[in-house]
């Protein structure tokens, strides 16, 4: 049987990134080249400069209701903050706090076991 050619580790390691990173790259040019001669992809037509609709006004957001001690101010950022997502005033049912008694109740079996010790 013949010799390694190097028994060196970091010798080897380059080889085997190399051949991987030409791999990848060699992949990644076949991809392209599939999307440019993709034949089922739709020809675009072109198109004329249509123009742009008038914007419509934005239904009137009913008024937040104040329960369970959450103010109109944070009722206000939360439906901002699901109008920048897209949603309308309409998709927002209610805003209720979360009840998160994680501490709590971390605090009691903390608690109980260190009576059982």
């Amino acid at each position: 049987m013949s010799e390694p050619v190097t028994t060196n580790p970091f010798v080897i390691m380059l080889i085997n990134m190399t051949v991987v990173f030409i791999v990848l790259i060699a992949l990644g040019l076949v991809i392209n080249l599939i999307h440019a001669i993709d034949p089922t992809k739709e020809k675009a037509a072109p198109q004329k400069e249509a123009p742009a609709p008038a914007p419509t006004p934005a239904a009137p957001a009913p008024e937040p209701v104040s329960a369970d001690g959450v103010s109109p101010e944070v009722i206000a950022v939360i439906a901002a903050a699901l109008a920048s997502y897209g949603y309308g005033p309409a998709a927002i049912r209610a805003v209720r706090p979360i009840e998160r008694d994680g501490w709590k109740n971390a605090g009691r079996s903390f608690g109980v076991q260190r009576t059982l010790e």
